[in-house]
């Protein structure tokens, strides 16, 4: 029996966990707009999807967890059949290509949590991207592999049937539970094998008492303190995380068990847009051979990769294995969190740039997962749009946000962490009119969270929201603390704050009946 025969697959040219180096020759040699940057990234071209499909994701609806799923827009009921036959469809296009690879990791940096995942695909690309996100394991570990606990089929090059029962359009991310399998169709975007991985852990943790959190994570060189940080995509998560002062735990996927925090992955996945050695040295630098740049534009000549051409996406990223950051602590565990930190992006220009939230704020944060985007500017809209994510990761989330955020608030209690709102958003007014904090600033107030001094700073009570907002911070200047200082119109601060105290609260209308008192208490108050 071959490799893939217990997976229907029957291709005789399969490389499984090739190094880099023969990814990029085949890369090169087979794919279209594969290139070398510069600095030895390997440039991928992800076709048509530059991003992920979350509208096209669904799990399969099936009794023995279809009590366990929080079932609506996010995860999607699929009918086996219709797995199966996409399913089917995956395994044939395989079936179709000259030379397959297979990547085997794990997900989970400790042993004790971590599940064995196969990747099946076609694409060079793919293979190296998930070489990279997956944790490798070593010669012993790779010959003792045995049978994986989930395996993903990656037919993206291939559409899903639009006339099957229940599909919606040509591509389709779909997840068996029961079967422990996860297909891809009609996307060759690399980041859905990352999520689908993710969205596995995310039913796996907290079935047995473990909290799965879409984080990023560090750990204090000289105190050995961990923190994590929480964000959607956009507020700095990654950016904050490659601290050189700071050991890097993980950039984006983590657990939170009885005997601290573990990385799910075994690699990052760093927004690219604008990135410049100035402002993040530590991603810059970790985009060297063996590294991958998503769908950006470079000089033909020079090699040299134009971080601002957005001409292809804007979601231009880099994915490179985790021990490419100089600081990162390997293996990727770390203790029990000093400081939960979460993010959040206000282009309202209405929260503080940092407040201290109560266990109870902390559960009302958490479940709203709140962030703003600017809207789109070819129709002339410039007004901020709200976003709400619940747990700062609502696309990947399986069970109810409420399980979730009992976890958290349990952790927390139990290991005396400390609760931050930072703000990386406007100052000054919205978008448009105040100005994006400087991330010099951002990164003073996340220092001053890990020394300590922000637990002991005196504060004040926002009227509004209710929670702590010191009145200074080192290297931060005391007006920039209190927002309402920093417009200039103190009644059209007043005004933009009660709309989005407003939007908060409608927004959680629809976790009330699982929320205590306290939690709803710990909301906006108009």
């Amino acid at each position: 029996m071959t490799l893939l025969d217990q997976h229907g697959i029957r291709v005789e040219d399969v490389i499984r966990n090739p190094h880099p180096p023969v990814l990029y020759e085949l890369a090169l040699r087979y794919e279209e707009g594969s290139a070398i940057t510069d600095r030895g990234s390997l440039v991928a071209m992800s076709g048509e999807k530059t991003g992920r499909s979350p509208t096209d994701k669904r799990i399969v609806d099936e009794p023995s967890t279809h009590d366990d799923i929080w079932w609506g827009p996010v995860n999607i009921g699929m009918e086996e059949n219709t797995f199966m036959i996409s399913r089917e469809r995956a395994v044939d296009y395989l079936n179709t290509r000259e030379r397959l690879y297979v990547i085997d990791g794990f997900a989970g940096w400790d042993p004790k949590y971590r599940i064995k995942v196969r990747i099946i695909c076609a694409r060079a690309y793919h293979a190296l991207f998930m070489r990279n996100m997956l944790i490798r394991p070593t010669e012993e570990q790779l010959a003792d592999f045995g049978d994986p606990d989930y395996v993903v089929y990656n037919g993206g090059g291939f559409p899903a049937n639009r006339h099957t029962s229940g599909m919606t359009s040509k591509t389709s991310v779909s997840l068996h539970f029961a079967r422990k399998e996860f297909v891809i169709l009609g996307t060759e975007y690399a980041g859905e094998m990352k999520k689908g991985v993710f969205t596995i852990m995310n039913y796996l943790m907290p079935k047995i008492g473990v909290l799965s959190m879409h984080c990023s994570a560090t750990e204090g060189r000289d105190n050995g303190e961990a923190s994590i940080l929480f964000g959607l995509s956009g507020t700095g998560k990654t950016t904050l995380s490659a601290d050189a002062k700071r050991y890097l735990v993980g950039d984006d996927e983590h657990c939170w068990t009885d005997e601290g925090v573990f990385n799910i992955e075994g690699g990052c996945y760093a927004k690219a847009i604008d990135l410049s050695a100035e402002q993040e040295p530590e991603i810059y630098g970790a985009l060297q051979f063996g590294s991958i740049l998503e769908n950006v534009v470079y000089d033909e000549h020079t090699r040299e990769v134009d971080f601002h051409d957005t001409s292809l996406t804007k979601n231009t990223r880099g994915s490179y294995p985790v021990e490419a950051i100089p600081s990162a602590k390997i293996p990727c565990v770390t203790g029990h969190p000093r400081n939960v930190i979460m993010l959040t992006c206000d282009a309202f220009g209405v929260l503080p740039p940092v407040a201290r939230l109560t266990p109870a704020q902390a559960m009302y944060h958490f479940i709203s997962g709140y962030t703003a985007k600017v809207a789109g500017t070819e129709m002339g809209v410039t007004d901020p749009e709200a976003t709400f994510s619940p747990c700062f990761g609502g696309p990947f989330l399986v069970w109810h946000p409420a399980r979730y955020a009992e976890l958290l608030a349990e952790k927390i209690e139990k290991h005396d962490a400390a609760v931050w709102l930072v703000n990386t958003g406007w100052s000054g007014g919205p978008f448009g009119v105040g100005s994006r904090m400087s991330l010099k600033a951002t990164r003073a107030i996340v220092d001053a969270i890990h020394s300590g001094e922000l637990r002991d700073s005196p504060t004040v009570t926002d009227p509004r929201f209710g929670f702590e907002v010191p009145t200074s911070c080192p290297k931060v200047a005391d007006s920039l603390l209190q927002p309402r200082s920093t417009w200039a119109d103190g009644a059209a601060f007043d005004a933009t704050a009660h709309k989005l105290a407003r939007l908060f609260i409608e927004n959680f209308k629809q976790y009330e009946s699982g929320a205590s008192v306290e939690v709803l208490q710990a909301g906006p108050q108009v």
